[in-house]
């Protein structure tokens, strides 16, 4: 069993993690910086329509106010998809932070070449895009890659549609033409209207991966493109024979299907799902900054907004935020015994842990999760002998070798938590046992290797 730690090294544990993870706790800026030119930019920000938005312009703002500045107010840019946050600090001079929302890919242009200092995207950086970076330092690494939000691509109807689900081979098949009427899928017949966004869209590259290049598809080139997810929303609404994806906070009027993938039931694209990342289409939403944090305005907005009142900043704007909350669990026929005993029991915390890429190590979610886990350990009294880590995996020939494989992972995360003190209840390995993704792609066996939190 762990020593047992006092309530202060806790706090010098959590302070450690904080800071290896990005730095001291709270960031205050310097009046120096605050004392800009007056009207001058200090932060550009460019990518992802899904952040920039609403929920980038929300959290500027929240920034802003906590930094004490004043007069704070939001105008349209000289562009569509542009905003233009500006206040007035304790000198009377006015400052503002640009959000350029034109897709993902165009925040790591921006970065490339100069003309922002933080990148937002819907979608992990990609390893071609890292490589182009690199002299800015690894755009992969945890001082970089910040998780500021969870989010799910739903998939819409026009809600006279009675479809309820469909599985994502099935959404591949309608988005690369091959079912083209919705008699097909067993609803009233009539064209399907495919409806996506633009090339340049963290949503698309999301929808891409999770759904169209797991199941070697392409877009049919006759599908609706937009830029604007309000915009892509509001056409499927209009339009009784429309299909489309978007980002969880854009449903508007239009209606959710459940989406199942591989072996694991149909989910609705829930906040609880969404925020263990169980449901097919859930994503993560990034800020990318220099490893250095050159720039004490991106330093404080990325700290700002894995702050508490950032988080519920996240949640206001319709996103999923980090917050470590307890779960009731129903059973259902094909949980496993040890599972079903779980669920009567004791309560699933909204949090799994997930890996690196063919490596044991934690994920930069993960080693973040950590401290919120803890905290909430702390809070409520939970860190002797309540927690149940419940490992899973991907399939195997071997039953005995993922069910082993699956019990490691849940060990990793103990030898983690055994640090701060914490002592376990049990440690599961349940192997392959419910999927919540598809193992015939690697990000499918990546998403089916992971760790869940129970206490009593």
């Amino acid at each position: 069993m762990s020593r047992a730690l006092s309530t202060s090294d806790r706090e010098t544990w959590l302070r450690t993690l904080s800071f290896l993870l990005l730095g001291s706790v709270c960031y205050a800026l310097p009046w120096s910086v605050l004392a800009a030119d007056n009207n001058a930019s200090v932060l550009r920000i460019q990518g992802s329509n899904t952040i920039g938005a609403r929920l980038g312009p929300a959290l500027v703002e929240g920034m802003l106010e906590e930094q004490g500045l004043s007069a704070i107010r939001i105008e349209a840019g000289m562009v569509e998809n542009e905003q233009r946050i500006v206040a007035t600090n304790a000198d009377g001079r006015r400052l503002s932070i640009e959000v350029a929302a034109h897709g993902s890919g165009t925040g790591f242009s921006a970065l490339a070449d100069g003309s922002a200092e933080l990148a937002a995207s819907s979608r992990p950086i990609k390893d071609s895009e890292a490589s182009n970076l690199a002299a800015l330092g690894d755009l992969t690494s945890r001082e970089a890659e910040q998780i500021i939000a969870l989010d799910g691509l739903a998939i819409i109807l026009h809600p006279s549609n009675p479809l309820t689900a469909l599985s994502t081979e099935q959404l591949a098949q309608v988005f690369a033409g091959e079912l083209s009427d919705w008699a097909q899928l067993g609803a009233p017949p009539g064209p399907i209207s495919l409806y996506a966004r633009d090339d340049k869209s963290g949503t698309f590259d999301t929808f891409k991966e999770l759904v169209l290049s797991a199941n070697a598809r392409t877009l049919a080139a006759h599908a609706k493109r937009y830029e604007s997810s309000e915009q892509l929303s509001d056409a499927v609404s209009q339009d009784r024979n429309a299909i489309g994806f978007i980002g969880l906070p854009y449903i508007r009027q239009a209606k959710a299907l459940a989406i199942a993938a591989g072996d694991s039931q149909p989910m609705l694209p829930t906040p609880a799902l969404i925020a263990t990342e169980d449901y097919p289409l859930s994503r993560r939403l990034f800020l990318y900054n220099q490893p250095a944090l050159a720039n004490p305005w991106a330093r404080a907005l990325v700290q700002f907004a894995h702050s508490p009142r950032g988080q519920a900043i996240v949640e206001r704007s319709g996103f999923i935020a980090q917050n470590v909350q307890a779960m009731q669990v129903a059973a259902t026929p094909e949980m496993p015994a040890r599972y079903q005993a779980l669920t009567r029991e004791a309560q699933r915390l909204s949090v799994n842990f997930r890996f690196q890429q063919g490596s044991a190590s934690l994920d930069n979610k993960a080693l973040r999760d950590l401290p919120r886990l803890l905290d909430y350990l702390q809070q409520q009294n939970k860190l002797e002998r309540k927690v149940v880590l419940v490992g899973f995996g991907d399939a195997k020939a071997d039953v005995a070798r993922a069910e082993l494989l699956s019990k490691l992972r849940a060990m990793a995360v103990r030898r983690e938590l055994s640090k701060a003190g914490v002592s376990f209840r049990d440690i599961i390995g349940l192997g392959d046992e419910l999927p919540v993704a598809a193992n015939n792609a690697d990000d499918g066996r990546i998403r089916n290797r992971r760790v869940e939190v129970w206490v009593y």
